[in-house]
């Protein structure tokens, strides 16, 4: 189990109650796509992913990107046991749709990237610590099926 500390606790309410979850989402999913052209090989009934332009105006990467954020408040929620609360998700991503684990590392250091953008100055480094520590819990209870 890991261990959180009040500020971190309180770090991780405060960034997810200050996201805007239709902007960050869909900003951190789409310069995912962008970055890491290999992951878009998962979103192949997402249609046009040319180009950054399409991608980043594309609707269907929006709504995820947005699903996927709102899947994110279970961790807040359940901060105690992550692992548990993304097991079902975890065996979805990992044994009907065969996403590679290390796609949800990139995945976060994108989120982290749109989220410091968000902030700006609030996004310290003690702030950015936490924000990755909870990130590395969920990235590591979603790709735990792989090990």
């Amino acid at each position: 189990m890991v261990e959180w500390t009040d500020f971190e606790r309180a770090t991780i309410v405060d960034i997810f109650s200050k996201m805007q979850y239709e902007v960050v989402g869909p900003a951190a999913l789409a310069r995912c796509l962008v970055v890491y052209p290999w992951t878009q090989r998962y979103f192949g009934n997402f249609g046009n992913l040319y180009n950054a332009a399409a991608i980043s105006g594309n609707p269907m990467v929006a709504k995820h990107g947005t699903t996927i954020l709102h899947g994110l408040d279970r961790a807040v929620k359940n901060m105690d046991d992550i692992k548990a609360t993304y097991a079902e998700l975890s065996v979805l991503h990992s044994e009907k749709l065969h996403v590679d684990p290390d796609n949800f590392k990139l995945l976060s250091d994108c989120l982290t990237i749109v989220v410091a953008a968000q902030l700006g100055k609030d996004f310290t480094g003690e702030v950015q610590a936490a924000f990755q520590k909870f990130l590395a819990v969920v990235v590591s209870a979603l790709g735990r099926q792989y090990h």
